[in-house]
């Protein structure tokens, strides 16, 4: 008997049934079944044992079956909206990046501990909202600040990336950027240079769009998900493990042309 997976697909948000294992759903969010379309996918496998009364799970669920032919469904929505506030943490389970090409990396959460070093932080932000942000708050503490209800504005949950800033991030005002692929390298410096100069201050909204394509070699660390009272970290294998064990995925991933 066929049983439905569960996916979080944060590009866009959406809840989804498939019959399709991560890899091949991967390769259907960004390359359709013809190989008609290319697109980035950012998605995470939901425990499917979990339960809501928020989502119409069960209705879903019973209509993702084998089309009359024999074919497998590849999807079934249950939701497009508001839907990572309303998944816990508890239910989420690997995270999956899939490039353009469809190549699939599959990332699997342990705890956070940061460095501790006295440097500034830039943000991709992924989901429920997707700017690109400058901090100067490590990657835990900018998940509590976002997610502060405290604050004026604040989100319930938030998925997000940090990424490299290399000397930018020690030394704003004299390092060579030369390296860093982002189109908006002297606004960027600018904010950083603005949170070093008022420390009050602790982010600074870089972009308020998300690219098209995201170039996942800039992930420094990994990819969080962040609420109030928890944190979920997938940390991104270093580029000697990705070139020795996943070749495919880092040649496609290593040739985004921008985040």
């Amino acid at each position: 008997m066929d049983s439905p997976r569960l996916y979080l697909s944060l590009i866009p948000e959406s809840l989804v049934f498939s019959m399709l294992p991560p890899e091949d759903f991967g390769k259907y969010l960004a390359i359709g079944p013809r190989r008609l379309s290319k697109g980035q996918a950012v998605f995470f496998e939901v425990d499917p044992s979990f339960k809501s009364d928020y989502f119409k799970l069960e209705a879903v669920r019973e209509r993702c079956v084998r089309h009359a032919d024999g074919s497998v469904r590849r999807s079934s929505y249950v939701s497009v909206y508001r839907v990572l506030e309303n998944v816990p943490l508890t239910a989420l389970g690997d995270l999956y990046l899939t490039t353009r090409t469809g190549d699939t990396l599959r990332l699997t959460s342990r705890p956070f501990e940061g460095d501790g070093k006295d440097q500034l932080f830039l943000y991709q932000e992924f989901c429920p909202v997707n700017p690109r942000v400058a901090s100067s708050l490590d990657p835990a503490a900018f998940g509590r600040h976002v997610t502060d209800p405290g604050q004026p504005v604040y989100l319930p949950r938030l998925v997000f990336a940090d990424l490299k800033l290399h000397a930018l991030a020690v030394d704003p005002v004299n390092a060579d950027s030369s390296s860093l692929p982002y189109p908006e390298i002297l606004h960027l410096r600018e904010c950083l240079v603005s949170l070093r100069q008022r420390p009050e201050k602790r982010t600074k909204i870089v972009n308020r769009d998300l690219r098209q394509e995201i170039l996942f070699a800039m992930i420094r660390s990994g990819i969080f998900v962040a609420e109030q009272d928890g944190l979920l970290f997938y940390p991104l294998p270093d580029e000697d493990d990705l070139r020795r064990d996943h070749f495919s995925w880092w040649q496609s991933a290593s040739t985004a042309s921008r985040l």
